[in-house]
């Protein structure tokens, strides 16, 4: 029996691929934009998930009219959203699930941080743990909620290795700052994978990160390899802050996670070794 997936932000980078995912097993997939949440409240309220990926992206250069809309479009959205669904006193989804992200722990160069792990405390983390708040209260609707935490997603047709592929491929790749700062990649695959454990029965907080975290010099090793390009520009810390201001911290810093309990869940990833990773996307 297919499963009616009502998606909202289905035309970004996971949206794409994890609705390519959903068609492939026969689910019906019904896709709307949170702009306008009673809209899609009344469009979505008989599916049999919803899955909300919506957010104002995160990579770009930081002003305050940038971080307020980063903010709003995770929590003043999604609880318009949810106010919708009650109001409209229909049969309600059984599950929502929600795209969050590994910046909900804060950056060390020394931490491991697991889904048990306490937040951090940046703009990113905050952010982060308002974006699961008003997740989490879907369940006051009746519905089971799942919080997904992904990490530095590779793959194609977008996310971080669109935006950094064309200067590895030019051969001016390098690492950035110190290089010693962790990246907890994933790919794509995998990301879609957690997805679709939570659409069939998964709850809580999940990390979408491979259980090999890796140093930031050693992706942009791996990447060289892959491409057979050398890496010798390292990108210092006052080039990024001119291209993403106050988010620069974030390439600088990074955090090493652990999908513990996506593990315990029974998930078993496809790709746990980044060179395998970049092979298979390059």
């Amino acid at each position: 029996m297919s499963t009616r997936v009502g998606i909202l932000g289905a035309g970004g980078f996971v949206g794409k691929h994890l609705n390519a995912a959903l068609v492939a097993r026969n689910d019906e997939v019904r896709a709307h934009t949170l702009r306008d949440p009673a809209a899609a409240a009344a469009a979505l309220m008989d599916c049999d998930v919803i899955v909300n990926l919506a957010g104002e992206p995160v990579a770009q250069r930081w002003t305050p009219d940038v971080k307020r809309r980063i903010a709003e479009s995770r929590t003043l959205l999604p609880r318009s959203f949810l106010h919708e669904l009650r109001a409209l006193r229909a049969t309600r989804p059984q599950r929502y699930i929600s795209a969050s992200a590994i910046g909900y722990y804060g950056t060390s160069e020394t931490a491991t941080f697991t889904e048990e792990s306490a937040p951090g405390d940046d703009f990113l983390a905050r952010v982060c743990v308002d974006w699961e708040r008003e997740a989490l209260a879907a369940t006051d609707l009746g519905m089971r909620a799942s919080c997904i935490r992904t990490g530095f997603a590779l793959g194609s047709g977008g996310g971080a290795l669109a935006r950094i592929l064309p200067i590895f491929k030019a051969g001016a790749g390098g690492r950035v700052g110190s290089g010693q700062q962790w990246c907890s990649w994933v790919h794509i695959e995998d990301v879609v994978g957690i997805y679709l454990m939570a659409i069939d029965g998964a709850d809580g907080a999940l990390n979408a990160v491979a259980p090999n975290a890796v140093r930031n010099l050693e992706l942009t090793r791996a990447l060289g390899k892959v491409l057979h390009r050398p890496t010798i520009f390292p990108v210092p810390y006052p080039a990024l802050r001119v291209v993403l201001g106050e988010g620069a911290y974030i390439a600088t810093q990074g955090q090493r996670v652990m999908p513990q309990r996506t593990l315990a869940c029974g998930y078993r990833f496809k790709f746990t070794e980044l060179e395998n990773a970049l092979e298979d996307l390059l």
